[in-house]
């Protein structure tokens, strides 16, 4: 086949050369063109999520006082310029603070010292058999409270009771001997004032007598110990106080030598604890000594939570330890409830006076800034008022205190952390068992906020405003069953909040065991915040979906 005239074909590729950009330009317009309504589409769709998302979170912010409101930290608290951040710091500012409050009252403050103090036992013996031979009886009760002289124990008595009659049966043998040669001294002594014998016939009459005297003692010595023994048999309890645990057995043949005895005895009525203080308060020490009123002192558990027992001070040691520069006191407690044992570690606190009707409150009240120690007042209206004080003496959670307050002033002892000059509060119960549901009552509406701040929007609010979300929060499709427990009907969130006293709210059931233990460890703030996280979640999640 013959090939095409490449002279002719190149005026072709000229033509086409001079027509290709205008149709490019063409079709670039027209995919432009098909282009722009998809573009419009998806700028529209995106302003109308961005849109919905906004009203959302408003209307979340408006059922429970913003989500960032109750999660600010510090910067909501911090003074008049610290409004929280982001979007709740506006709603910071001004929200109602859940608090706890006590009175101030006047009360009797003591001034103690602390120290650590180990108990012992006023007297300790180690009961152990004074004669060998088998153990037969023992009539003690591990544990027991016994009395001295009281029988513990019997060892197998027959060798003791043998050996005592062999020494009686001498004794009689001796008596009987004795009773002759003094008949026969007395027959020698009448013939001897007749003239009728020699003297010294009656002189050896009369040695004979005196050895026989001699003998018969040794024989009733004899039956004495013998007697002594088969007493010895009966193991008797030297002193009054707890028996231990035993440490022979029935059957077992005891010594007098064994280390472990046969059961040990603690007088524990009364019981001694020793504990050492600082060489500086001995003079006060020695002053309470010798007063007629004793110190009291107190043993406490190591924790410090229980006082297990109260004493009167008895005694100080006789010289002062160097190398602790401390002054070793020893004080008696009854012990009649057996509260104290020996060799037991307590803490201990010496009362060493007290301050009659001083001025005190909650030691939680008092926090320290740069004005120095103050307190938050609640006043009449709910707002707060800072008063500095001057702090003193600490008896167990109350603290004195002088300053500008008086008895019956309501201080803050909870909820202090939020806390500014003026900011106005609620107050709610200072157990936390009580607060759930305290003061929350119905509401309707979304965008309702509570007038009783945290404690009663935990609980309530929350509840009613997550439940008017629960359409969309279900149609995203989230089968957290927090959030489920969070979507819980209107009707139920009312059935919730009328119930007072802490009981445990229907919704949180359907929360995982470690969700509602976490919930219900929370404060009304924290619960609060909590809840409104879950609803930001929920939102995001929703608007995510569309």
């Amino acid at each position: 086949m013959a090939r095409p005239n490449e002279h002719e074909q190149e005026p072709a590729r000229r033509a086409g050369d001079c027509h290709c950009p205008l149709s490019s330009a063409s079709t670039r317009r027209r995919q432009r063109g098909r282009a722009t309504p998809w573009i419009l589409g998806v700028v529209v769709l995106a302003v109308a999520a961005g849109g919905w998302w906004w009203w959302k979170g408003r209307s979340a912010e408006g059922a429970a006082g913003g989500p960032a409101s109750a999660a600010s930290g510090p910067a909501g608290a911090g003074g008049p310029g610290g409004g929280g951040a982001g979007r709740g710091g506006r709603f910071a500012a001004n929200r109602v603070q859940p608090v706890s409050v006590m009175p101030a009252r006047l009360q009797d403050i003591r001034h103690t010292a602390a120290a650590i103090g180990t108990i012992s036992a006023s007297n300790t013996a180690v009961v152990r058999a004074q004669v060998s031979g088998v153990l037969q009886q023992i009539h003690f009760t591990e544990g027991q409270q016994v009395k001295a002289g009281q029988t513990l124990a019997q060892i197998d008595p027959r060798a003791f009771q043998a050996a005592l009659g062999q020494a009686e049966g001498q004794l009689a043998r001796d008596k009987a001997t004795l009773d002759n040669a003094r008949i026969d001294l007395t027959r020698y002594q009448d013939l001897l004032a007749k003239d009728a014998i020699a003297r010294q016939q009656v002189d050896t009459q009369q040695a004979t007598v005196n050895q026989l005297t001699g003998t018969v003692k040794a024989d009733q010595a004899a039956v004495d110990s013998a007697r002594l023994q088969v007493t010895y048999s009966r193991v008797q309890a030297p002193i009054s106080g707890r028996v231990g645990l035993k440490q022979a057995d029935i059957g077992n043949v005891v010594q007098t030598g064994d280390t472990n005895g046969i059961v040990s005895i603690t007088q524990t009525h009364p019981i001694a604890l020793t504990f050492a203080v600082p060489s500086a308060l001995l003079p006060q020490v020695t002053a309470g000594l010798k007063g007629k009123t004793a110190m009291t002192v107190e043993a406490w558990s190591r924790d410090g939570k229980t006082r297990l027992a109260t004493g009167k001070l008895a005694t100080a040691d006789n010289a002062i330890d160097i190398a602790t520069d401390t002054i070793k006191l020893k004080a008696l407690f009854p012990n009649d409830d057996d509260a104290l044992y020996p060799n037991q570690s307590v803490s201990v606190k010496l009362q060493l006076a007290t301050e009659q009707n001083r001025l005190a409150v909650p030691a939680a009240a008092v926090l320290r800034g740069s004005q120095g120690f103050y307190v938050y007042v609640v006043g009449a209206d709910n707002a707060v008022s800072t008063r500095v004080v001057q702090t003193g003496a600490v008896d167990g959670d109350w603290m004195a205190v002088d300053g500008k307050i008086e008895p019956g002033d309501r201080v803050v002892i909870d909820g202090v952390d939020r806390l500014r000059e003026g900011a106005k509060v609620e107050v709610i119960a200072a157990d936390p068992k009580q607060r759930a549901g305290a003061n929350a009552a119905p509401r309707r509406g979304r965008g309702a906020s509570a007038p009783g701040g945290a404690a009663s929007g935990a609980w309530g609010e929350g509840r009613r405003a997550s439940g008017a979300s629960a359409p969309q929060g279900a149609a995203s499709g989230s089968g957290n069953p927090a959030d489920a427990a969070l979507r819980a009907p209107t009707a139920e969130a009312r059935n919730d909040a009328a119930q007072a006293g802490g009981e445990r709210p229907a919704w949180l059931d359907r929360l995982p065991p470690d969700v509602q233990e976490k919930v219900m460890k929370m404060s009304p703030a924290e619960r609060e915040a909590w809840i409104a996280e879950r609803r930001a979640k929920r939102a995001a999640a929703s608007g995510g979906g569309n």
